[in-house]
């Protein structure tokens, strides 16, 4: 992981605000991303868990990204479809995010990333295909 300013640049939709979303590193040459998210009380469901939609949705906030930086700022990145498994009630609190580019073309990318709690528990899994869209 590097220390360049390119995260400073990465877009920051308004859902980066909402779950607290950090860069905490990255390899451009790779296409890997390491992220942290906040998830509040506002997003647990009746029973005390993050609900499964918010992480989808953090999950997804981390694949787009780690395709971003791979590309650069000339691309962003559509998710054309996403697949998720759910691996363990996920508590309020720190989550992490790790996203990597499986395989990139010209114009699809396959991506992965899971989420994981502070004690390295992996709560939650997902591969994407996006479309790879120039700015």
């Amino acid at each position: 992981m590097t220390t360049d300013p390119l995260p400073e640049r990465l877009p920051r939709p308004p859902t980066a605000e909402l779950f607290g979303q950090r860069v905490l590193g990255f390899d451009k040459e790779k296409g890997t991303i390491r992220l942290s998210f906040m998830a509040t009380d506002a997003f647990l469901n009746p029973a005390g868990a993050v609900q499964g939609g918010i992480l989808v949705a953090m999950l997804d906030d981390t694949m787009g990204p780690a395709l971003w930086v791979m590309n650069g700022e000339e691309t962003y990145s559509v998710t054309i479809d996403l697949s998720v498994s759910f691996l363990a009630a996920a508590k309020p609190g720190l989550l992490y995010g790790e996203g990597r580019v499986v395989q990139r073309g010209k114009t699809i990318a396959f991506l992965e990333a899971q989420l994981s709690d502070p004690d390295g528990r992996v709560v939650a899994r997902s591969t994407a295909s996006a479309r790879v869209v120039k700015a």
